[in-house]
Protein backbone atom coordinates (compact mmCIF):
# COMPACT_ATOMS: atom_id res chain seq x y z
CA UNK A 1 0.00 0.00 0.00
CA UNK A 2 1.08 3.60 -0.66
CA UNK A 3 2.42 6.06 2.07
CA UNK A 4 -0.55 8.82 2.79
CA UNK A 5 1.48 11.76 1.89
CA UNK A 6 1.31 14.59 4.47
CA UNK A 7 0.15 18.36 3.70
CA UNK A 8 2.21 20.76 3.34
CA UNK A 9 1.71 24.39 2.92
CA UNK A 10 -1.54 26.55 3.68
CA UNK A 11 -2.88 23.64 3.45
CA UNK A 12 -1.38 22.11 6.58
CA UNK A 13 -2.77 25.03 8.42
CA UNK A 14 -6.38 24.44 7.38
CA UNK A 15 -8.84 23.33 10.17
CA UNK A 16 -10.31 19.45 9.66
CA UNK A 17 -12.96 19.77 7.97
CA UNK A 18 -15.68 18.61 10.77
CA UNK A 19 -18.75 20.42 12.26
CA UNK A 20 -17.37 21.38 15.27
CA UNK A 21 -14.11 22.63 13.46
CA UNK A 22 -15.70 24.55 10.79
CA UNK A 23 -18.47 25.96 13.28
CA UNK A 24 -21.02 23.87 11.65
CA UNK A 25 -22.59 22.64 14.78
CA UNK A 26 -26.23 23.44 15.53
CA UNK A 27 -26.69 26.71 18.29
CA UNK A 28 -29.51 29.05 19.31
CA UNK A 29 -29.87 32.26 19.30
CA UNK A 30 -32.63 34.29 21.44
CA UNK A 31 -35.01 36.46 19.58
CA UNK A 32 -34.46 39.93 21.94
CA UNK A 33 -38.40 41.08 20.98
CA UNK A 34 -40.40 43.54 23.07
CA UNK A 35 -42.73 40.22 24.78
CA UNK A 36 -39.53 38.55 26.04
CA UNK A 37 -36.67 41.87 26.86
CA UNK A 38 -39.69 44.26 28.88
CA UNK A 39 -41.15 41.36 31.39
CA UNK A 40 -37.52 40.19 32.46
CA UNK A 41 -36.83 44.25 33.06
CA UNK A 42 -39.96 44.72 35.12
CA UNK A 43 -39.59 41.49 36.71
CA UNK A 44 -35.72 42.63 37.94
CA UNK A 45 -37.09 46.14 38.69
CA UNK A 46 -39.27 44.17 40.97
CA UNK A 47 -36.86 41.65 42.37
CA UNK A 48 -34.52 44.72 43.27
CA UNK A 49 -37.18 46.48 44.67
CA UNK A 50 -38.09 44.01 47.44
CA UNK A 51 -34.64 43.03 48.25
CA UNK A 52 -33.79 46.03 49.32
CA UNK A 53 -36.72 46.48 51.08
CA UNK A 54 -36.28 43.73 52.71
CA UNK A 55 -32.52 44.98 53.51
CA UNK A 56 -33.16 47.96 54.88
CA UNK A 57 -36.14 46.87 57.39
CA UNK A 58 -32.95 43.65 58.16
CA UNK A 59 -30.84 46.80 59.03
CA UNK A 60 -33.49 49.43 60.57
CA UNK A 61 -33.63 46.76 63.19
CA UNK A 62 -30.43 47.09 64.43
CA UNK A 63 -29.41 50.01 67.14
CA UNK A 64 -26.22 52.16 67.06
CA UNK A 65 -24.93 54.25 69.52
CA UNK A 66 -22.03 56.22 68.59
CA UNK A 67 -19.66 58.77 70.96
CA UNK A 68 -17.22 61.04 70.03
CA UNK A 69 -14.81 61.31 72.43
CA UNK A 70 -11.88 63.01 70.65
CA UNK A 71 -12.57 66.14 73.07
CA UNK A 72 -15.84 65.19 74.85
CA UNK A 73 -15.21 65.93 78.67
CA UNK A 74 -11.90 65.77 80.71
CA UNK A 75 -10.38 64.12 77.07
CA UNK A 76 -9.79 67.78 75.73
CA UNK A 77 -7.07 67.70 78.37
CA UNK A 78 -5.48 64.28 77.34
CA UNK A 79 -6.00 65.96 73.84
CA UNK A 80 -3.49 68.53 74.21
CA UNK A 81 -1.14 66.52 75.81
CA UNK A 82 -0.77 63.95 73.26
CA UNK A 83 0.40 67.46 71.16
CA UNK A 84 3.34 67.25 72.69
CA UNK A 85 5.26 63.87 71.61
CA UNK A 86 7.37 64.00 74.84
CA UNK A 87 4.40 63.61 76.70
CA UNK A 88 3.32 60.78 74.20
CA UNK A 89 4.04 57.75 76.83
CA UNK A 90 2.87 59.61 79.98
CA UNK A 91 -0.71 58.00 81.08
CA UNK A 92 -3.55 59.89 80.73
CA UNK A 93 -7.09 58.96 81.52
CA UNK A 94 -10.46 60.50 80.90
CA UNK A 95 -14.30 60.06 81.53
CA UNK A 96 -17.26 60.28 78.75
CA UNK A 97 -20.58 60.35 80.19
CA UNK A 98 -24.14 59.29 77.77
CA UNK A 99 -27.57 58.01 78.00
CA UNK A 100 -28.96 54.72 76.62
CA UNK A 101 -33.03 55.85 76.42
CA UNK A 102 -33.89 52.45 74.50
CA UNK A 103 -32.64 49.46 75.60
CA UNK A 104 -29.74 47.48 73.56
CA UNK A 105 -31.58 43.77 73.51
CA UNK A 106 -29.56 40.52 72.04
CA UNK A 107 -25.69 40.68 71.51
CA UNK A 108 -23.95 44.14 72.10
CA UNK A 109 -20.57 44.79 70.08
CA UNK A 110 -18.22 47.42 71.69
CA UNK A 111 -16.20 49.21 68.62
CA UNK A 112 -13.43 51.97 68.56
CA UNK A 113 -13.79 53.87 65.71
CA UNK A 114 -11.07 56.60 64.24
CA UNK A 115 -11.94 59.12 61.57
CA UNK A 116 -9.50 60.09 58.44
CA UNK A 117 -7.10 56.85 59.73
CA UNK A 118 -6.15 55.83 56.26
CA UNK A 119 -5.43 52.63 56.26
CA UNK A 120 -5.17 51.84 52.76
CA UNK A 121 -2.13 53.24 51.73
CA UNK A 122 -0.19 51.21 49.43
CA UNK A 123 3.33 51.72 51.71
CA UNK A 124 1.22 51.55 54.78
CA UNK A 125 -0.42 48.17 54.02
CA UNK A 126 3.05 46.70 52.17
CA UNK A 127 4.80 47.72 55.87
CA UNK A 128 4.80 44.33 57.25
CA UNK A 129 6.11 40.96 57.25
CA UNK A 130 3.36 38.19 57.54
CA UNK A 131 6.47 35.96 57.59
CA UNK A 132 7.00 36.92 60.95
CA UNK A 133 4.32 37.14 62.62
CA UNK A 134 3.43 33.73 61.50
CA UNK A 135 6.22 32.38 63.73
CA UNK A 136 9.31 31.90 61.27
CA UNK A 137 12.34 32.23 63.67
CA UNK A 138 14.64 33.26 60.74
CA UNK A 139 12.37 36.42 60.00
CA UNK A 140 11.85 36.91 64.00
CA UNK A 141 15.58 38.05 63.94
CA UNK A 142 15.84 39.23 60.22
CA UNK A 143 12.52 41.22 58.94
CA UNK A 144 11.95 41.76 56.00
CA UNK A 145 12.64 45.24 54.30
CA UNK A 146 9.53 46.09 53.80
CA UNK A 147 8.83 47.32 57.29
CA UNK A 148 11.83 49.70 56.60
CA UNK A 149 12.22 51.93 58.46
CA UNK A 150 10.36 49.89 61.38
CA UNK A 151 12.61 46.96 61.14
CA UNK A 152 15.87 47.61 62.99
CA UNK A 153 15.95 49.94 66.09
CA UNK A 154 18.82 52.77 66.15
CA UNK A 155 21.42 49.64 67.53
CA UNK A 156 20.39 47.55 65.20
CA UNK A 157 17.65 45.21 66.92
CA UNK A 158 15.30 43.76 64.77
CA UNK A 159 11.76 45.21 65.38
CA UNK A 160 8.90 42.44 66.83
CA UNK A 161 6.27 43.37 64.75
CA UNK A 162 7.95 45.38 62.43
CA UNK A 163 6.03 47.65 59.88
CA UNK A 164 4.02 50.27 60.04
CA UNK A 165 1.34 48.72 60.32
CA UNK A 166 1.60 46.83 64.15
CA UNK A 167 3.96 50.69 64.91
CA UNK A 168 0.37 52.29 64.68
CA UNK A 169 -1.56 49.78 66.72
CA UNK A 170 -4.66 51.48 68.28
CA UNK A 171 -4.07 51.54 71.76
CA UNK A 172 -6.84 53.47 73.54
CA UNK A 173 -8.24 51.08 76.46
CA UNK A 174 -12.03 51.73 78.13
CA UNK A 175 -14.07 50.31 80.71
CA UNK A 176 -17.68 50.87 80.55
CA UNK A 177 -20.10 51.54 83.47
CA UNK A 178 -23.55 51.32 84.23
CA UNK A 179 -25.22 53.83 86.40
CA UNK A 180 -28.83 52.46 87.27
CA UNK A 181 -31.48 55.05 87.08
CA UNK A 182 -32.74 53.69 90.36
CA UNK A 183 -29.36 54.04 92.38
CA UNK A 184 -30.63 52.84 95.92
CA UNK A 185 -31.65 49.21 94.29
CA UNK A 186 -28.63 48.92 91.90
CA UNK A 187 -25.52 50.90 92.63
CA UNK A 188 -23.34 51.75 89.34
CA UNK A 189 -21.23 48.44 88.42
CA UNK A 190 -18.76 47.98 85.40
CA UNK A 191 -19.81 46.49 82.28
CA UNK A 192 -18.26 43.18 81.81
CA UNK A 193 -16.81 42.28 78.02
CA UNK A 194 -15.55 39.50 76.63
CA UNK A 195 -12.06 40.39 74.86
CA UNK A 196 -11.40 37.57 73.48
CA UNK A 197 -13.16 35.72 70.61
CA UNK A 198 -13.03 38.99 68.78
CA UNK A 199 -11.04 37.98 65.74
CA UNK A 200 -11.23 36.13 61.98
CA UNK A 201 -10.94 32.28 62.81
CA UNK A 202 -8.17 32.17 60.08
CA UNK A 203 -6.16 35.28 61.70
CA UNK A 204 -6.27 33.84 64.76
CA UNK A 205 -5.14 30.20 64.31
CA UNK A 206 -3.21 30.36 60.66
CA UNK A 207 -1.94 33.58 60.01
CA UNK A 208 -0.49 34.60 63.44
CA UNK A 209 1.59 32.32 65.61
CA UNK A 210 3.94 33.16 68.34
CA UNK A 211 7.46 31.10 67.23
CA UNK A 212 7.86 27.95 68.98
CA UNK A 213 9.69 27.14 71.82
CA UNK A 214 13.06 25.09 71.67
CA UNK A 215 13.41 24.16 74.67
CA UNK A 216 9.43 23.77 75.18
CA UNK A 217 9.93 25.38 78.63
CA UNK A 218 10.82 28.57 77.34
CA UNK A 219 9.20 31.72 78.74
CA UNK A 220 7.65 33.78 75.48
CA UNK A 221 10.16 36.60 76.63
CA UNK A 222 12.95 34.42 75.88
CA UNK A 223 11.63 33.28 72.68
CA UNK A 224 11.49 37.22 71.65
CA UNK A 225 14.71 37.69 73.02
CA UNK A 226 17.00 40.07 70.97
CA UNK A 227 14.11 41.49 69.61
CA UNK A 228 13.05 45.23 70.94
CA UNK A 229 9.10 46.59 70.64
CA UNK A 230 7.82 49.10 67.63
CA UNK A 231 8.86 52.63 68.49
CA UNK A 232 5.29 53.90 69.77
CA UNK A 233 4.96 50.43 71.70
CA UNK A 234 4.78 51.50 75.46
CA UNK A 235 5.50 47.44 76.10
CA UNK A 236 6.99 44.88 74.22
CA UNK A 237 4.43 42.43 72.04
CA UNK A 238 5.23 39.39 74.87
CA UNK A 239 3.58 41.69 77.36
CA UNK A 240 0.64 42.53 76.32
CA UNK A 241 -1.03 39.71 78.22
CA UNK A 242 1.29 38.20 80.02
CA UNK A 243 -1.16 36.48 82.49
CA UNK A 244 -3.19 35.08 79.31
CA UNK A 245 -0.47 33.04 77.58
CA UNK A 246 -2.81 32.17 74.94
CA UNK A 247 -3.83 35.78 73.74
CA UNK A 248 -0.03 37.15 74.24
CA UNK A 249 2.67 37.67 72.11
CA UNK A 250 1.79 37.64 67.79
CA UNK A 251 -1.42 36.00 69.05
CA UNK A 252 -2.87 38.74 71.06
CA UNK A 253 -6.02 39.55 69.36
CA UNK A 254 -6.34 42.99 69.72
CA UNK A 255 -2.91 43.58 67.47
CA UNK A 256 -4.59 40.87 65.20
CA UNK A 257 -7.75 42.88 64.61
CA UNK A 258 -5.76 46.11 64.33
CA UNK A 259 -3.50 44.36 61.72
CA UNK A 260 -6.45 43.96 59.32
CA UNK A 261 -6.34 46.91 57.60
CA UNK A 262 -9.54 48.76 56.61
CA UNK A 263 -10.47 49.60 53.23
CA UNK A 264 -12.23 53.23 54.28
CA UNK A 265 -10.29 56.25 55.93
CA UNK A 266 -13.48 56.39 58.19
CA UNK A 267 -13.60 52.72 59.96
CA UNK A 268 -14.54 50.74 62.75
CA UNK A 269 -13.07 47.80 64.24
CA UNK A 270 -13.98 45.47 67.42
CA UNK A 271 -13.53 45.78 70.77
CA UNK A 272 -15.02 43.88 72.59
CA UNK A 273 -18.77 42.17 73.19
CA UNK A 274 -20.90 42.52 76.31
CA UNK A 275 -20.78 39.83 78.34
CA UNK A 276 -24.57 38.78 79.36
CA UNK A 277 -23.82 36.18 82.04
CA UNK A 278 -25.33 38.49 84.41
CA UNK A 279 -27.71 40.85 85.50
CA UNK A 280 -28.62 43.89 84.10
CA UNK A 281 -27.30 42.45 81.46
CA UNK A 282 -28.13 39.14 80.61
CA UNK A 283 -30.84 40.84 77.68
CA UNK A 284 -28.34 43.27 76.81
CA UNK A 285 -27.82 46.51 77.51
CA UNK A 286 -30.68 48.45 80.28
CA UNK A 287 -31.78 51.75 79.57
CA UNK A 288 -29.96 54.02 82.05
CA UNK A 289 -26.48 56.47 82.16
CA UNK A 290 -23.17 54.99 81.08
CA UNK A 291 -19.85 56.11 81.54
CA UNK A 292 -16.86 55.32 79.68
CA UNK A 293 -13.17 55.64 81.37
CA UNK A 294 -10.63 56.25 78.61
CA UNK A 295 -6.96 55.56 78.76
CA UNK A 296 -6.19 57.83 76.41
CA UNK A 297 -3.20 57.38 74.33
CA UNK A 298 -3.91 57.12 70.29
CA UNK A 299 -3.06 60.94 69.33
CA UNK A 300 -5.08 61.95 66.11
CA UNK A 301 -4.13 65.53 65.79
CA UNK A 302 -1.30 64.42 63.88
CA UNK A 303 -3.83 63.36 60.82
CA UNK A 304 -6.89 65.78 61.67
CA UNK A 305 -8.67 62.99 62.72
CA UNK A 306 -11.25 62.10 65.50
CA UNK A 307 -11.94 58.88 67.73
CA UNK A 308 -15.39 57.52 68.85
CA UNK A 309 -16.82 54.68 70.82
CA UNK A 310 -19.77 52.88 69.13
CA UNK A 311 -21.98 50.06 70.52
CA UNK A 312 -24.08 48.10 68.04
CA UNK A 313 -26.16 45.19 67.85
CA UNK A 314 -26.50 43.01 64.53
CA UNK A 315 -28.67 40.74 62.50
CA UNK A 316 -27.37 37.96 60.27
CA UNK A 317 -26.92 40.83 57.61
CA UNK A 318 -24.48 42.79 59.84
CA UNK A 319 -24.32 46.13 61.47
CA UNK A 320 -26.32 49.39 60.67
CA UNK A 321 -25.00 49.62 57.43
CA UNK A 322 -27.45 51.16 54.72
CA UNK A 323 -25.47 50.53 51.91
CA UNK A 324 -26.31 47.37 50.05
CA UNK A 325 -30.10 48.16 50.64
CA UNK A 326 -29.86 51.44 48.87
CA UNK A 327 -27.94 50.13 46.17
CA UNK A 328 -30.35 47.71 45.47
CA UNK A 329 -33.16 50.30 45.71
CA UNK A 330 -31.32 52.76 43.41
CA UNK A 331 -30.75 49.69 41.09
CA UNK A 332 -34.68 48.89 40.59
CA UNK A 333 -35.35 52.36 39.89
CA UNK A 334 -32.81 53.22 36.98
CA UNK A 335 -34.46 49.42 35.85
CA UNK A 336 -37.73 50.59 35.73
CA UNK A 337 -37.07 54.20 34.37
CA UNK A 338 -35.25 52.19 31.36
CA UNK A 339 -38.19 49.93 31.38
CA UNK A 340 -40.39 52.72 31.21
CA UNK A 341 -38.76 54.27 28.23
CA UNK A 342 -38.50 50.93 26.11
CA UNK A 343 -41.68 50.37 26.32
CA UNK A 344 -43.23 53.86 25.49
CA UNK A 345 -40.59 54.02 22.02
CA UNK A 346 -41.93 50.39 21.58
CA UNK A 347 -45.56 51.29 21.92
CA UNK A 348 -44.62 54.51 19.57
CA UNK A 349 -42.30 53.09 16.78
CA UNK A 350 -42.62 49.08 17.09
CA UNK A 351 -46.47 48.02 18.67
CA UNK A 352 -47.55 47.55 15.04
CA UNK A 353 -44.08 45.98 13.32
CA UNK A 354 -42.75 49.25 11.66
CA UNK A 355 -39.42 49.12 10.87
CA UNK A 356 -37.91 51.61 13.69
CA UNK A 357 -35.61 52.92 10.94
CA UNK A 358 -38.31 53.90 8.45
Amino acid sequence: MGKVKARTGPLARRPDNSAFKQQRLPAWSPMLTASTVLPFFYCMSVLCMLLGVWLLITVQSTQELKVDYTLAGSCNLCFEKRKNVSDAHKPCNCTVMFPIEKAFTGNVYFYYGLINFHQNLRRYMDSRDDAQTVGRKSYLKSPSSYCTPFRLNSDGHPIAPCGAVANSIFNDSFTLTYHSPNITALPSMQVPLHRKGITWYTDQNIKFRNPTRDPENQTLAQVFEGTVKPPYWQKPVYELAPHDPSNNGFINEDLIVWMREAAFPNFKKLYGIVNRAREPFVDGLPVGNYSIEISYNFPVQFFQGRKEVVLSTVTWFGGQNRFLPIAYLVTSGLILLLAVILTVVWWKFGKNGKNMEE
